[in-house]
């Protein structure tokens, strides 16, 4: 197998942020539009997870003395990306680029409670052009 055969074969499905406030970030991505529920495995810490598409997301509690990993961009594709983004800032994000056109169709950067920068990019044409 190839090179780029493997790479075909390989898919993002996991992805974990750690939170100082895991209940308001929880809440945070809710306006989103995700729905998450409480998980702990085995003598692990309580945490959030939602899955979608066959990708799982988890909002983890950050430990004492860990580092944030609010240098992890996420991004998120999304029907309406100016209603989206209302949303999340009435949620406590923080506008870092608000809706506008990009090379990648409509876009817009918001940051949550803990400081990770959310993108948000348009999913259909017709919010692509606005």
């Amino acid at each position: 197998m190839s090179t780029e055969d493997q790479a075909a074969d390989v898919r993002c499905n996991l992805l974990v942020i750690r939170s100082r406030r895991i209940d308001q970030a929880a809440g945070f991505y809710k306006a989103l539009g995700l729905h998450f529920t409480k998980h702990r495995h085995g003598s692990g810490p309580e945490h959030y997870a939602t899955e979608s598409a066959g990708h799982t997301f988890e909002i983890y509690p950050l430990a004492e003395g860990a580092t944030p990993t609010t240098e992890t961009r996420i991004g998120f594709a999304v029907a309406r990306v100016d209603d989206v983004f209302a949303r999340l800032v009435e949620a406590g994000g923080k506008s870092i680029s608000p809706p506008k056109p990009s090379p990648w169709g409509r876009r817009a950067v918001v940051c949550d409670l803990d400081g990770h920068r959310v993108e948000l990019t348009a999913t259909t044409l017709v919010d692509s052009q606005r």
